[in-house]
């Protein structure tokens, strides 16, 4: 009995089995179609990078987050480039781009690939489409950042590291509240970035030309380190006078009131000067050449102005003008009796200097001629014959035959005739004033001699009394 139920229960345990198996199956097949065969029914496009950045078949491929697809393969294309080919669960639409990212900072094979959609406006993307590198960026690894450094930069890298450590140790809840702000200021740093980047041409100039100011700026480091040590000078100067500056702000608003109405008020006359302006442009079209000569001037007047400082003060005793101011009311007293008196003697001598000055060319040509005169020589050295016109006793008789003819009846003696003595006795010359340019015979214009425009009278002179010949 016990036999029968056994193998009667064992019977109808076998259709069981076999539909428990054939469900099994069933759902084993359900799930290798939804997991290698419902990739067909999606959206394939190729997508090229610069380097496939550590992917690999299988990774997610992500919208804002949320997973939209898969990668299925990547290759190598003739450029260099990688060629990942993804299915996803809706299309693309124009514009969108894709980016590497990794889901941590560290690890293998950790990287998927971010789609930032284009506008909603813009068209499909059509399947089997390729979005080229202008639309796609490569991840950057901290390895390819370390190998841009050398051993030296990153033995220094790796103590800034350590050094950043320990002076975080302790104080990480502050950190964390400081790293509140660092998201704004990176979101910020890229948006600069892309500018940056928008225009490459202004930055490649802006660098090279930096790199020159740098290099003009590393060539005079020396006077940039003096300009740095004297602008601490500068400042601990002003830090010792903190009182009196302090002064100085109090009263800044009072003063900046004031000078608020001023400026009104200085505007409203800037107003006024506008026609002065308009008619002094004609006259100020030549002042850019007046001033360029005026610079010459200026420079060329720099030795009068030194020397004239030396002539109002210059080290020393009884040496410059302003010491000889300080003299000068001695000079003064002394003047105040010399003055008159010699203001005497001046107009006393005025009458002689009258009659003197029309002699004047006459004297001052005497001494003109006299080395002339005196330049003849014979055996016995330089000599000089003169003879003073009016004293003279013979004059031509104008002929024919011209001779000399006594001019007061009598003959002087000679040293071999006596008898010419006892007519010459008796003989008086007189006192003779010829007239200014009777010295010599008459020119041939009649200008000399003269009576100095009348102020000369027959009683001064004999404007007929003329030498002979």
């Amino acid at each position: 009995m016990d036999g029968d139920s056994a193998r009667k229960q064992a019977g109808a345990s076998t259709p069981a089995r076999i539909i428990a198996g054939l469900a099994l199956i069933c759902a084993f097949v359900l799930v290798a179609v939804l997991l290698f065969g419902g990739s067909d029914t999606g959206h394939k496009y190729k997508l090229l990078f610069e380097t496939g950045g550590q992917l690999v078949p299988g990774n997610q491929v992500q919208i804002a987050g949320q997973p939209i697809g898969t990668i299925n393969s990547i290759d190598l294309t003739d450029d260099s480039q990688a060629e990942v080919t993804v299915t996803l669960d809706r299309p693309l639409t124009e514009d969108s781009t894709a980016l590497i990212r990794a889901t941590s900072l560290s690890g293998v094979a950790n990287r998927y690939i971010a789609i930032t959609l284009g506008p909603d406006n813009g068209g499909d993307i059509p399947d089997d489409s390729t979005i080229t590198g202008v639309d796609t960026t490569s991840p950057v690894d901290l390895d390819q950042l370390f190998n841009v450094f050398r051993e030296p930069e990153r033995k220094a890298l790796q103590k800034f590291i350590q050094g950043n450590a320990t002076a975080y140790a302790g104080s990480g809840r502050l950190a964390n509240r400081a790293y509140k702000f660092l998201n704004p200021a990176l979101s910020t740093s890229q948006r600069l970035f892309d500018e940056l980047s928008g225009d490459s041409l202004a930055l490649q100039r802006f660098l090279v030309m930096g790199a020159k100011t740098f290099g003009a700026i590393a060539e005079r480091r020396d006077d940039l380190s003096q300009l740095v040590v004297s602008g601490n000078q500068t400042l601990q100067a002003i830090a010792n006078e903190n009182t009196s500056l302090e002064r100085t702000l109090d009263a800044a608003p009072d003063a900046l009131r004031q000078a608020n109405t001023t400026f009104v008020n200085l505007r409203a006359a800037l107003d006024d000067l506008d026609p002065l302006v308009a008619a002094s442009y004609p006259a100020t079209k030549n002042l850019a050449p007046f001033l360029k000569n005026f610079e010459q001037l200026s420079i060329d007047s720099r030795p009068v102005f030194r020397n004239l400082a030396d002539v109002a003060r210059l080290p020393g005793p009884d040496n410059d003008l302003a010491e000889a101011l300080k003299l000068l009311p001695k000079v003064e007293q002394e003047g105040s009796t010399a003055f008159p008196d010699t203001v005497d003697a001046l107009d006393a001598s005025q009458p002689n200097w009258a009659f003197f000055r029309p002699y004047s060319p006459d004297v001052f040509g005497f001494l003109a001629k006299l080395g002339q005169t005196a330049s003849n020589y014979d055996a016995n050295g330089h000599y000089a014959r003169i003879t003073f016109a009016g004293s003279d006793v013979f004059k031509y008789n104008g002929g024919p035959p011209r001779q000399l003819t006594p001019l007061y009846g009598a003959v002087p003696p000679g040293p071999n005739d006596p008898d010419r003595a006892q007519q010459y006795d008796g003989l008086d010359f007189g006192v003779f004033r010829r007239c200014p340019g009777g010295g010599t015979q008459p020119a041939a214009d009649l200008s000399n001699p003269f009576l100095d425009d009348g102020n000369l009278g027959i009683a001064d002179c004999d404007p007929n009394d003329i030498p002979p010949g």
